[in-house]
Order: C-alpha cells, then structure tokens, then sequence
C-alpha cells in the first residue's frame, strides 16, 4: 500500500472512531503513516486524562505561569499568616478563650489548605499538567474540598456564636469550652459528610478547567452528578452565607439601637462594626461565589460554556480565603493585633479593656461609685456599672427593679454577672 492510500484510511479510521482515551490514539499513532493524523485528532485525549494535562483543554506557556505565580503568592501568604495566628495562639494564654478557638480552627483548615492542596497545583501550574496520576487527584479533590468546607462552616458557626453570646445572655459564658468544642467538631463533620460520598459513588473527584486542578467533577451531565452539585451548592455555600448574614445582621441592628447610650462613641463604634461586616460579607462572596457559579454554568450551561482560562479564576479566588480569613477574623480583632505588636517587640501585651473577655460588662466610672438602673432599648436590656459595682444578672431584674444610687442596695459582688456587651465583643 502506497502512502497516499495509508493516509485515506487514516483519516477513514480518525473520522469514524470516537477518540474516548490515550490508549486509541496510541493505536492510531502506531499505525503506519498515522502519526500526523493522531497527532492533530488526538491532542485533547490526552489533556483528559488526570496526568495528561487538561480536562477540556491547555493553558497558554503565560496562562499558566500568571497561574503558578498566584498559587505561589496565596500558598506563601497563607502558610504564614495562619503559622502566625497559630503562633500568638499558643504563645499567649490571653487569647485561649472559647470563641478564639474558632478562629483556630479556621486557621488549621486553611494551614492545611496550604499544606496538602495549593504546593500540588502550583508544580502542576508550572508544568502544565497534573502530575501526582489517578489517585492524587482525587486525595487533592476531596481533601481541599473537606478543608474549604470546615472554613466556611467554621465562619458560619463563629457568626452564630456572636450571635448567640449577644442577643441571649444566658449564653454568655466565657468559660463554655464544651459549646464551642462541639461547634469545631460539627464544623469537621458536616464537611465531611459532604465531601465523602464522591468516594463512594455520589459524584465522583476528577481534573478540573485546565487539568492542573482536581476537584468535583462539574460537567458530568448524570442525575447522580446534578443531584450532588446542587445539595453540594445549597448546604455548603448558601446555608452558611445566610446564617452569616442573618448573624452579623441582627448585631448590627442591636448596636444601632443603643446608640444613644453615648451617641458619638456609638456612632464611632456602628461604624467600625459596619464596616467590618461589610467586608466580612464582600470577601465571602468574592472568594466563593464566583466559583460556585462557575460549577452551577459547568454543570447547566451548554457543553463548553466554561472554557479552562474562565475555570480557573474561580479557583484561585477561593483558594485566596486562606490569606484573607487571618487578616480579615484575626488581625481586625484588636486582642490578636495587640498581642501581634508584643510579639514583635518581643515584650508582654498591656492588659486592658480591649484585652479582657468579651463576655464582661463594660464599665463607667461614677462619681457616687453607683450602679445606674437598666437601660431598655425594644427587647434588649443594658447596664453601666461602676468600676467596683458589677451588674446585676438578667433573672434578677424584674418589673419591681428600681434604679438606685445607694451602694449598699447595689446587687451583690458575688453574682456572677451574664449581660454581655456589644462594644466589648465587637472591640475585640
């Protein structure tokens, strides 16, 4: 057989065979003459498969190097700014309270993130394709999902425990390990349970965009696949954004409403509080959203919607939050931030106000040492006491409770006091 009639019945067999796996384009590339038409036919075949490079497709030489260089960046800023956290963490007791270990525990998953998933993209990045096979990317897939989840449900449980603490002052107890404990352990056990049946069947971990990634498998077109991604979507990144919303919203609310108590402190105060509940929620959703809609396109929007370039922005965004959560829930908190400048200056951080638990009354200095009467504001109750006066417990204050100005009536010292405050909590 001449060659002009080898390369006909190339192309006869090239046109006539769907091209599913390496192992056909190798058949074809063996054949006599075949070489160019495999070559061309074969291309993205290869890129498929978890080590040959992209799911649906390559990026450019430049595309991903800008890739490598941001991965470099977060896993480089992540790792240290969540070492540091952890750092001040065990170095000053200070900061061993109860609802400073969530902020922990949003460091450890977000280390880990650092650790086991972002140094794995980055050598893929710089290569151009996956390189630790079949089994790596699904231990890559399911362990950043489990440590993205634990974060945000971390965050979510954090906004709640505000919440709570605040708005329910039978739950202000700054010695309640046992609460926030389990708070950390259902954090590690709803994400687990979201991210464990692509193991088994439900969905399933494979090469994500370009193929330097692994993760759900978004395009899969199967009920079994649809059927994850939505609940996957609905109970991991919805639920969490409206506790947060709904949370942070209510203490808004709350400190509006005692702002006459001293209206230009509290003015002060509403706004630094407003302004960092906006960026709670703005960073939230720019390190998240984005990728979910990405995987909602790629598993609705027609075949080929999401190209690799457009894929991968999400990606990084979300990998981001493991740079952003230390500074945004660690060095916005004024505890951290001052137990960070002791630490540089290598002395011990001065105890004040903004140093204490959360969970004490404020206090103002009296002339007459007295404790005022309570303040009513809709459903909320608050009090000012004196620097020796603590207040009063809420199931002590009744319709018959009057204001006084005689020390020796004031509540006794024993009692343990339960009213919380807000500029407290929120100064932290």
């Amino acid at each position: 057989m001449e060659k002009s009639d080898q390369l006909i019945v190339c192309h006869s067999k090239a046109s006539s065979i769907q091209v599913d796996n390496i192992s056909v384009c190798a058949a074809l590339h063996n054949l006599s003459g075949c070489a160019g038409v495999s070559g061309a036919v074969c291309a993205s075949a290869g890129e498929g498969h978890p080590g040959g490079g992209s799911h649906r497709g390559t990026l450019s030489p430049t595309g991903n190097l800008v890739v490598a260089v941001c991965l470099g960046f977060i896993g480089t800023f992540g790792l240290l700014n969540n070492l540091l956290v952890l750092a001040l963490f065990c170095r000053y007791k200070m900061l061993r309270s109860p609802i400073n270990l969530l902020l922990m525990n949003i460091s450890v998953s977000d280390l880990l993130v650092c650790v086991l998933g972002t140094p794995f993209s980055f050598a893929a990045s710089t290569q151009g394709r996956w390189l630790i096979g079949d089994g790596g990317c699904v231990w890559y897939g399911f362990a950043n999902s489990l440590f993205g989840i634990v974060s945000l449900i971390s965050l979510a449980v954090l906004s709640y425990e505000r919440y709570s603490t605040m708005m329910v002052p039978t739950e202000a107890d700054p010695s309640n390990y046992r609460k926030i404990s389990l708070g950390i352990a259902l954090s590690w056990v709803y994400s687990l349970a979201w991210t464990s049946p692509p193991l088994i069947g439900w969905s399933h971990y494979g090469p994500e965009g370009p193929g330097t990634t692994c993760s759900v498998d978004w395009e899969a077109r199967t009920a079994n696949n649809i059927s994850y991604v939505i609940c996957l979507f609905i109970f991991c990144l919805i639920m969490p954004f409206l506790v947060i919303v709904f949370c942070y919203g209510k203490l808004l609310c709350a400190i509006r409403q005692v702002s006459g108590i001293n209206a230009s402190t509290s003015r002060k105060r509403e706004q630094r509080v407003l302004f960092m509940v906006v960026i709670m929620v703005i960073c939230y959703l720019l390190c998240w959203l984005p990728y979910g809609i990405m995987a909602l396109l790629a598993t609705f929007g027609p075949p080929g919607l999401v190209t690799p370039e457009a894929s991968i922005i999400p990606s990084v965004l979300a990998k981001t939050s493991t740079v952003i959560n230390p500074i945004i829930y660690v060095f916005m908190n004024k505890q951290f931030y001052r137990c960070f400048q002791a630490l540089l200056r290598c002395e011990t951080p001065r105890r004040g106000s903004s140093m204490k638990s959360s969970s004490k009354v404020p206090t103002k200095a009296l002339r007459g040492g007295a404790v005022t009467g309570p303040r009513r504001t809709n459903d909320l109750l608050f009090m000012v006491a004196s620097l020796g006066q603590p207040a009063a417990t809420l199931p002590q204050l009744g319709p018959s409770f009057e204001p006084t100005n005689d020390v020796s009536k004031a509540p006794s010292s024993d009692i343990k006091p339960v009213i919380v405050s807000l500029v407290a909590h929120f100064d932290r």
